[in-house]
């Protein structure tokens, strides 16, 4: 292990690239476009140096996931028929930096770390988050542009779309913090809640910092409006209560809990089949969900001109090239994403991506459910006390898996990095933790005074 002035710096650099990832939209707006590329390739290249000066134990390339190879691979491949060989040239590069990132984190953090670091990150995001939109509705009192937006000219139709803050903090939203996306912000205060409530169940932060930042979360939620963020909050409840009797049941009794959920799951997706106007209707969204079911029949229709391998690989997608150009337009914007991972990657590689990118996200379920439902062991020993959290990987995925049937996230930045970050450290990492192991912040009143075992005195410091 590092000494402890390495670990502070690897810690450090794991909250930039969670800030970074997370809230580029921020970040571009802050720095524009070309600062935050060349923030992005500087984190790349430390982290390569970081990497290659931890030299992890533990890793071998075979350990990676195979589908993550599938996957990638298959992107490069892409560019030799890609219809926009240019942007998917820069989409690749894009793709693979992020997974570097990613790859980087999972072996020179330990997950207690991982925690950690993701928890710093996403307050800096909230606080910013909070901070910017109090100094626009105090000292503003107006609207704020996006920096790297071209402004409409005067009286052109303005879209929402294009705003940085809408000042909405004190009529109660939604609010759209410094990721100047409601959408965006609210899944960020999902992932705090997640991440937040897990530290302060777990003791890992003290109590009164522990319940300041679930309450800031839960805010977060109720200020960003989000249809997608409620139903991704309940996914995430019952799969919690789903993980909470898995524990009490044991391996062995599981299976009255593998039919529930499964009732469950055809439940939901028969009201999203057949009940969707009542289900958005509840949640105050029609039935469409905001003209995403027009655009999932635009991807459609292209994809299955070109079923099995896609358009070529492009992440973002790029609106001066065609078919993008040309494929759809919300309120004058052209729209950047398929808003479903899904049919995203069907779309830009075909039936062959979807053979990579669904056992990538299928294991990585896998691996991190039994992590969350199995107890901990140090060899044939007894079971040993349940760790609070071991509960995170699941719920993070839970949330991503739900975010990804109306956006495309999960294939690029922040999301990107925790989907491949936890589907790299599950697949290698297979110690459980233990409760009676895990990190704890205690008061000082609770930290008992070092004594001399023969003597009984207190040592004193050596001046």
């Amino acid at each position: 292990m590092a000494d402890s002035r390495t670990r502070l710096g690897v810690s450090a650099y794991a909250i930039g690239v969670f800030v970074l990832t997370l809230g580029s939209n921020g970040v571009r707006n802050i720095v524009g476009w070309w600062g935050f590329l060349a923030i992005a390739g500087a984190l790349t290249g430390i982290g390569i140096w970081i990497f290659l000066r931890e030299k992890p134990e533990r890793f071998r390339w075979y350990r990676l996931p195979s589908p993550l190879y599938w996957f990638l691979t298959l992107a490069v491949a892409s560019i030799i028929w890609s219809q926009y060989r240019f942007e998917s040239v820069l989409g690749v590069l894009a793709q693979i930096a992020t997974t570097i990132l990613a790859i980087v984190l999972a072996y020179v953090l330990t997950w207690h770390e991982v925690l950690r670091t993701l928890g710093t990150a996403l307050r800096w995001i909230i606080g910013a988050s909070f901070a910017f939109e109090l100094w626009v509705s105090i000292f503003v009192r107006e609207p704020v542009f996006q920096n790297f937006i071209d402004r409409p000219e005067a009286g052109e139709k303005i879209s929402k779309l294009l705003y940085w803050s809408r000042d909405l903090l004190f009529s109660g939203g939604p609010i759209q913090g410094i990721v100047a996306s409601s959408v965006l912000f609210g899944f960020i205060g999902l992932l705090g809640l997640i991440v937040f409530g897990i530290q302060l169940r777990a003791g890992l932060v003290g109590r009164f910092t522990g319940w300041v930042w679930v309450v800031a979360a839960a805010a977060v939620i109720l200020l960003t409006r989000g249809a997608t963020v409620w139903v991704a909050l309940l996914a995430v409840f019952i799969a919690l209560t789903l993980a909470l009797w898995a524990r009490r049941l044991g391996p062995e009794g599981r299976v009255p809990l593998y039919i529930v959920g499964a009732a469950l799951f055809a439940a939901a997706l028969g009201l999203v089949l057949f009940a969707r106007d009542f289900v958005f209707g509840l949640l105050g969204k029609s039935g469409d969900m905001t003209g995403r079911l027009e655009t999932w029949q635009r991807v459609i229709d292209l994809a299955e001109q070109r079923p099995w391998f896609g358009w070529g690989w492009v992440s973002y997608w790029a609106p001066w090239a065609e078919p993008f150009k040309s494929l759809d337009v919300k309120a004058g914007i052209p729209v950047m994403s398929a808003h479903n991972a899904w049919l995203d990657v069907w779309f830009q590689l075909g039936i062959a991506g979807l053979l990579a990118f669904v056992p990538l996200v299928l294991l990585t379920m896998w691996r991190v459910w039994f992590r969350a439902v199995d107890a901990p062991r140090r060899g044939f020993g007894p079971p040993l006390p349940y760790a609070t959290s071991a509960l995170w990987p699941f719920l993070v995925i839970v949330a991503l898996l739900v975010q990804s049937l109306t956006e495309s996230r999960l294939l690029i930045e922040g999301n990107w990095v925790l989907l491949v970050l936890i589907a790299v450290k599950s697949r290698y990492d297979f110690q459980l933790p233990s409760l009676d192991a895990e990190p704890r912040k205690q008061p000082w009143r609770r930290i008992p005074i070092p004594r001399d075992p023969v003597t009984g005195a207190i040592p004193t410091s050596p001046r």
